[in-house]
């Protein structure tokens, strides 16, 4: 009686509109009486697949009045009877809306003091000035790097660090490493079939070296053609290897051979002949081990060649992300990625490789939490920490850690946090914070990864398309 039956301005019939589009409903007054019409807008959304719909409903009040508008008669009258679903000068302010706008107040209060608490709760820490072990002088970074004394920043500012220690959290079940299982024996017979001789490998430079194991920039000289010459990457040991690491470094060298594509780099010989130390072979790519170049990028130097932007690093993540998909869809598991286990060349294309030497060559990245077995801590889902379960989703997870890493320039994550500590850390919500210019969406790629859940985190090959698609919107503005 006090309100007409609502018209719209656009069709029941005809094709969507591909531009931004305004449609308008009239709400028209009859004038008979004064009443509070409440409306019920309900508006479906339905996509091309028949099971994705998706439904708005919007409630709105018209209050209309019979001596304002005594008559619906002239267009005149009827155009000031009617007004726009969503003019808010349509109708007086209700309780409700009161209620609103007061709720509203006091939460921007709220958030505006938790702010300034946390505001100094971070001025307090940032008098702790954290040595970043990835940083060995003061210098300033470059670009998008950040101060060599930056404190590590985390989601939560009561870190554990800081607070009492958490005991009610179970223990770290320790289980042993299946590849000490293995003799040295069986690794060798294992790679028999890529064996070469001793005869066709030089060695050149040292490129890394740990207590017991190193790579070298080696020349491979071609069997059916011996005057043409292939760089390669040669890891072997030193004198003062234990068998038990030279047939961790053979088995753990296997863990991607078999695999093509173009994101990986497996090994392609090996050399196990007696009186000599085993050697393992692997495609050269120029610029070496991708956490030292990112290291290196970090530096300033006044004629630095290897100077890089926020999309190189982003098309970086992507490369990673797509051999990981590979690896996902072939069932591997790879259980230790990280920016130390990628290589990069001079194109910066990225592949990702084996771990075997990481633990000598990178020896800040393992901790052994009581076993004798070195872990990478700060890159493990919780699943993997506490119940010794590697997945997929284990590995999205070390994927948002070296994510960070790329975008920190190869600082390392939690670099203050007590490697024993780190199962209840990450338990209790604590998480490390977003890089100096990381941008927003990039960030929250991260945290995605970082559910504690695994089947709530993203698989990777929705990571591939997201990250794809922030590549090419970064390429917009540059």
């Amino acid at each position: 009686m006090a309100m007409a039956m609502p018209q719209a301005n656009i069709s029941l019939q005809g094709e969507v509109p591909r531009t931004l589009s305004v449609f308008r409903v009239e709400l028209s007054c009859t004038g008979r009486l004064d009443s509070e019409v409440t409306i019920l807008m309900q508006l479906n959304l339905t996509t091309n697949s028949s099971k994705n719909i998706t439904v708005l409903n919007f409630k709105r009040r018209k209050m209309c009045y019979k001596k304002l508008e005594p008559e619906l008669k002239s267009p005149t009258s009827d155009k000031n009877s009617s007004k726009a679903l969503f003019d808010p000068v349509n109708a007086a302010p209700t309780t409700s809306t009161r209620v609103f706008y007061i709720s509203v107040g006091v939460c921007c209060a709220v958030i505006f003091l938790v702010a300034i608490i946390l505001a100094v709760l971070h001025l307090h820490s940032m008098k702790r000035i954290e040595l970043d072990d990835s940083i060995s002088d003061s210098s300033s970074s470059q670009g998008l790097s950040q101060p060599s004394t930056q404190t590590t920043q985390y989601l939560r500012a009561d870190t554990p660090n800081n607070a009492t220690p958490v005991t009610s959290y179970p223990t770290l079940r320790i289980e042993k490493n299946d590849l000490k299982s293995v003799t040295l024996m069986e690794a060798k017979a294992k790679v028999k079939d890529i064996a070469i001789s001793r005869e066709r490998i030089t060695l050149k430079d040292v490129l890394q070296e740990g207590t017991f194991g190193r790579i070298f920039h080696g020349i491979l000289i071609e069997e059916k053609d011996p005057s043409k010459e292939k760089q390669v990457f040669v890891k072997t040991v030193k004198d003062q290897a234990s068998e038990v690491q030279v047939t961790m470094m053979l088995t753990e060298s296997c863990k991607l051979r078999g695999l093509h594509h173009r994101n990986l780099l497996p090994i392609t010989h090996v050399c196990i002949e007696e009186g000599e130390k085993p050697m393992v072979l692997l495609p050269y790519m120029n610029w070496g081990n991708l956490k030292l170049f990112l290291r290196q990028c970090k530096l300033v130097e006044a004629n630095n060649p290897q100077a890089i932007s926020q999309q190189d690093l982003v098309h970086m993540a992507i490369q990673i992300a797509c051999g990981m998909s590979y690896l996902a869809r072939r069932e591997v598991i790879h259980k230790d990625l990280a920016a130390r286990n990628c290589v990069i060349d001079d194109a910066l294309q990225v592949k990702i490789t084996d771990n075997a030497l990481s633990r000598d060559l990178f020896p800040m990245d393992y901790h052994c939490l009581g076993d004798n077995e070195n872990r990478p801590v700060r890159w493990m889902a919780l699943e993997s920490l506490v119940n010794n379960e590697f997945s997929s989703a284990s590995d999205v997870w070390a994927f948002g850690v070296t994510l960070w890493e790329l975008m920190t320039l190869g600082q390392t994550p939690y670099v203050d946090i007590d490697p024993f500590e780190m199962a209840a850390y990450l338990k209790d919500g604590y998480r490390i914070a977003q890089p100096i210019n990381c941008p927003d969406e990039l960030f929250a790629v991260m945290a995605c990864c970082w559910a504690l859940d695994p089947e709530e985190r993203p698989k990777f090959q929705q990571l591939v398309q997201c990250l794809t698609e922030f590549h090419a919107a970064l390429g917009a503005y540059v």
